[in-house]
């Protein structure tokens, strides 16, 4: 009866282990970065970032020619003014070059603030995509290969490659 038991055990571990084998763990790979690169979205988000970021830069050579030109004027007629109006002027280029500083920061801030909401659509239509073929083709992971922090060590043939199939479902040849 012992040994019976000993048997059906085995048998019920084989079987299982089995079973486990059939239900292999599949994964895939894809470079994200890649994928976003030949999305036409991301085209236009960066010809917007483009035509902004010129816009500030031409702000910003504006007041930085100002700034300049006091600077140049407040030199050559430094030793004729009387020291009020001399400590004046002083004091507007100081506030000027504030003003400009303050400006280079805040036009920073706001075209990494419009960079990330114009991004954000974008990865997120290809985080989907992803995801769709992910589930369509019973995938358990993707893990994104693109740069520092999609490192991986090893990759072997049997992980599917997502890329050309992400491209196919969102229409990109």
């Amino acid at each position: 009866m012992r040994n019976l038991l000993r048997i059906f055990a085995v048998a019920v571990l084989l079987m299982t282990a089995g079973h486990v084998n059939a239900q292999e763990a599949r994964f895939g790979h894809i470079d994200l970065q890649g994928l976003i690169q030949v999305m036409p979205e991301r085209a236009s988000a960066e010809a917007e970032y483009n035509k902004q970021a010129k816009e500030l830069e031409d702000q910003m050579e504006t007041m930085q020619t100002e700034l300049e030109n006091k600077y140049k004027e407040y030199m050559t007629k430094r030793d004729s003014l009387s020291e009020i109006v001399r400590v004046a002027k002083e004091t507007d280029i100081q506030d000027l070059q504030q003003r400009i500083q303050n400006f280079a920061q805040v036009a920073q801030q706001q075209l990494q603030q419009k960079q990330n909401e114009m991004l954000k659509p974008i990865f997120e239509k290809a985080q989907k995509a992803v995801a769709d073929v992910g589930k369509e083709k019973g995938l358990i992971y993707v893990f994104d290969v693109s740069g520092e922090l999609g490192t991986v060590l090893y990759r072997s043939n049997e992980s599917l490659d997502v890329l050309p199939l992400a491209k196919a479902k969102l229409g990109i040849k």
